[in-house]
């Protein structure tokens, strides 16, 4: 079958609001001053398909926004990447959410609104859209909810109709691990987890343990595990993947960018070491500027930074 877009992508879309150089220990009703601020395009979806779009592939995001001003600058952020998101919706009652990222050097406070993240269901989405993709893509399972009634099914339906399915759950704000997921974790082709997520989803106290546990259920497990670099689990064999070294302005969508080269790679058919190692580069990449896209958008780091790491053609 001749298919339309490489990868299509049903997901969350928001802008993330960043300041920098906060104290650790913020007391009340106190004015507190940061050092910079930073607006990007955030949310894993939509830094997903941002990052896939400008390394050449296909993309197609499905995604709800509200009547607000924050919602139209961040599909207009993610048009300019090349995706294509003419299939994406409005809303006359909920706002788009927006996450708000407090730095205390290495560490953060991560502040979400969820607004519109929650709204979009399986009904919402155009089927027929989805199906003419090679690929079906699934992040922040756990703040999608609204999804949750329909997903089993469509997941179904599209690998009935020739699609392979990628998940990353992204985190759990509630820390329960249950639901929809474990059902769909039999439905999914690849499962693309930071080290500390898998053994949540698993339930499991260490990352061998984890995976273990879960490669007889998902033919892919790629695994970030930042500046180790990444393990990739297929049946029995496990790869392991050096990292890119770099010194990072801003881990901020790492693990998303990550994504966002190994599908690339994994969509061109190459082995799983060569994916494990195109989305070491592309997490390395973003690293390099505030927010998960911005490394992205600069077309000359882009170029320089992929051709000296070998990113795979």
């Amino acid at each position: 079958m001749d298919r339309q877009l490489d990868i299509a992508i049903a997901g969350e879309i928001n802008l993330d609001l960043i300041l920098y150089g906060l104290p650790a220990k913020m007391p009340l009703e106190r004015e507190l001053l940061a050092s910079d601020f930073q607006v990007t395009l955030g949310s894993s979806s939509a830094i997903l398909a941002h990052n896939m779009a400008v390394l050449g592939a296909k993309v197609g995001f499905i995604t709800r926004i509200g009547p607000d001003e924050l919602g139209k600058l961040a599909l207009a952020r993610l048009a300019e990447s090349g995706a294509d998101v003419s299939r994406c919706l409005g809303s006359s009652a909920q706002s788009t959410g927006v996450t708000v990222l407090l730095h205390h050097g290495k560490e953060r406070h991560i502040l979400t609104y969820l607004g519109t993240m929650a709204q979009l269901t399986v009904a919402d989405l155009d089927i027929d859209y989805l199906k003419s993709a090679r690929h079906f893509h699934l992040s922040s399972l756990f703040l999608q909810r609204g999804l949750w009634p329909g997903l089993p099914d469509l997941l179904r339906g599209l690998k009935a109709a020739g699609l392979t399915v990628s998940l990353d759950t992204n985190d759990d704000p509630e820390d329960n691990w249950d639901g929809v997921i474990n059902e769909l974790l039999d439905l999914v082709d690849i499962l693309l987890p930071n080290d500390s997520e898998i053994c949540r989803i698993a339930h499991r106290n260490t990352l061998e343990e984890s995976l273990s546990a879960l490669a007889p259920r998902v033919p892919c497990i790629a695994v970030k595990c930042g500046a180790q670099g990444s393990i990739v689990q297929m049946g029995k064999e496990r790869i392991t993947s050096e990292p890119v070294t770099v010194t990072p302005v801003d881990t901020i969508g790492a693990g998303d960018s990550f994504n966002s080269g190994f599908l690339a790679a994994w969509l061109k058919g190459l082995p799983p070491e060569t994916c494990a190692h195109a989305g070491n580069i592309t997490g390395a990449l973003s690293t390099l500027r505030p927010g998960g896209t911005e490394s992205f958008r600069d077309q000359a780091l882009l170029r320089e930074f992929l051709g000296t790491h070998g990113f795979p053609a």
